[in-house]
Parts: structure tokens; sequence; C-alpha cells
């Protein structure tokens, strides 16, 4: 299966004190001991790299990139990908939901992926299905 991840899915797995961390290790361990496809876009990696550099250090980002990245494929956002997003955060209206949200849902609608690794209610807001969502 394809399971794509979202920034807030790495940031819970590498902040110990997220909220969010003990399920982030539990559904990590579980998707990668299946035989699953892991995806994320460009987008993801900024807003990730950005986040994880500016609340827990460059030690965490260079984890990241060393432990987990050389797993994940990623699928890089194109201007049709960023133009839909943009549209779609505009049509939408909605403080909360960004373009990297609306960016990730086309890479994943145009990549046909149904299964997402978050803790950012707008996926499933959009009938995307939360892997680990039983926890």
């Amino acid at each position: 299966m394809r399971i794509f991840i979202d920034t807030s899915a790495f940031y819970a797995l590498l902040d110990r004190d997220d909220a969010n961390h003990k399920k982030a290790k539990t559904t990590w361990s579980r998707i990668l001991g299946d035989d699953n496809t892991l995806v994320t876009s460009n987008y993801i990696l900024i807003e990730s790299f950005a986040l994880l550099q500016s609340r827990l250090g460059m030690e965490a980002v260079r984890g990241f990139q060393e432990d987990i990245l050389p797993l994940i494929n990623i699928e890089w956002v194109d201007g049709r990908t960023h133009k839909s997003g943009v549209s779609a955060l505009l049509a939408a209206g909605r403080r909360r939901l960004s373009l990297v949200d609306c960016a990730s849902f086309d890479v994943m609608r145009s990549s046909g992926i149904r299964n997402v690794f978050t803790f950012d209610p707008h996926f499933e807001e959009q009938g995307f299905v939360r892997a680990g969502a039983d926890l």
C-alpha cells in the first residue's frame, strides 16, 4: 500500500514532547513493518525542515534527513500541482488550511494514494484514510 506522510506525523515522530509522539512511533513501526511504500512531497519536506529547525534545532533536521528520508519516496510538486493547490486554498477560504495541505491533497489524488499518516484532520475532511486511525 502507498501511504502519504504529512508534516504533523514527521514532527510527532521526532518530538518526544509532542502529544502524538507515542501514537506516531506506534504507527511508524507498523507502517514500516508492513510492505508499504511511503510517500511525501517536496512541499512537506520544506515545511517539515522549517518546523524541525525552528522548534527542535539542527540535530533534529539532521536526524530527519539521515534516518527518515532515505525510507521515503518524494513526489515533486510541479507548476500544475502548485496552481491547483493555490486555487483550492483560495476557494476554501479557510484560515487554518494551508497551501501545503492543498498541494498534498492534489499529489495524493493524482497518485491514487488514499492513505495518509497524519494528525491533521483536514486530510480526513478530504476523504483520505488516516493510517493509525484505530489508535
